[in-house]
């Protein structure tokens, strides 16, 4: 069964970046734009969003044994969690017309699991294929820091310890930042990429803008009609089988990533519906 109809107005915007970039706060200021241009907004995160993508979520970031998983038990894990939030949130909201903002989303896998991790690109592949079925993001803001700014960052929160995917090694993030930063060359029609270093209000304006131009919305509270009209006429998009530089993909001491770690925020329906955790 299709999930996602190219007739509908209802779009996916998803977030990437390392820990610490600020996808959560740039999230919320846009959520606001959006709402205030009358339109259905729903935010979610990665892994998580459901309440079985929740304990999945607490699987992998915070299991006692979490140090001994093995790479390929964690895309599959995050490719779990995915698949119930596409079918369960994501894809209801976008058959409905409601705009979706994600924090992370198949390109997380990409660049942790494939990239940081060192897993074969092909699977990898096919397995975020397999969880996502043919919705794939309209848009996706990757917000670039450098990593000592990420790790810095981390270090500064006022939460609880650190967890699986915050105790990771410079070098992974290194691999993680040059990960997102290929993938968002490869493929400039759907990601844009931010730098996360500028002021909190610049970073608001520039991804304001960039949703306002790539899709049309936010002046009249519509997809505009020649966007809406494109959408309808372009077939389903697949995955792309993205080709990261072997030079960054060198094995590096065991990691313990989180593709998708978004931190401790709240998600819901903005205006009257509320999603739960």
């Amino acid at each position: 069964m299709p999930l996602k109809n190219p007739s509908s107005t209802g779009k996916l915007i998803s977030f990437e970046g390392s820990e610490g970039s600020g996808k959560s706060t740039q999230i919320a200021h846009l959520a606001r734009h959006l709402q205030e241009a009358a339109l259905d907004v729903v935010t979610t995160r990665e892994p998580g969003g459901t309440e079985i993508g929740e304990q999945v979520r607490n699987i992998i970031v915070h299991n006692s044994k979490g140090d001994e998983m093995c790479a390929e038990t964690e895309l599959l894990l995050f490719a779990a969690a995915r698949a119930q939030l596409v079918r369960e949130v994501i894809a209801p909201a976008l058959l409905s017309g409601t705009i979706v903002l994600s924090d992370r989303f198949l390109d997380s896998s990409t660049v942790y699991q494939g990239v940081a991790r060192n897993l074969a690109m092909g699977p990898v592949h096919d397995i975020n294929q397999f969880a996502i079925g043919n919705v794939m993001p309209d848009l996706t803001i990757v917000i670039d820091v450098p990593t000592e700014v990420s790790l810095a960052r981390i270090r500064q929160r006022a939460s609880d310890l650190p967890d699986r995917m915050e105790r990771e090694n410079i070098d992974f993030y290194e691999k993680v930042r040059k990960g997102y930063l290929l993938l968002a060359k490869s493929m400039p029609e759907r990601l844009i990429v931010i730098d996360g270093t500028q002021a909190e209000a610049v970073i608001q304006k520039q991804i304001w803008q960039a949703v306002q131009k790539r899709l049309g919305l936010g002046t009249s509270g519509k997809t505009s009609a020649s966007t809406a009209s494109a959408t309808a006429a372009k077939k389903p998009a697949a995955v792309a089988k993205t080709k990261i530089s072997a030079s960054i993909a060198k094995p590096a001491a065991k990691a313990k990533t989180d593709a998708t770690k978004p931190g401790k925020k709240s998600i819901g329906r903005t205006k009257s519906k509320t999603l739960k955790r």
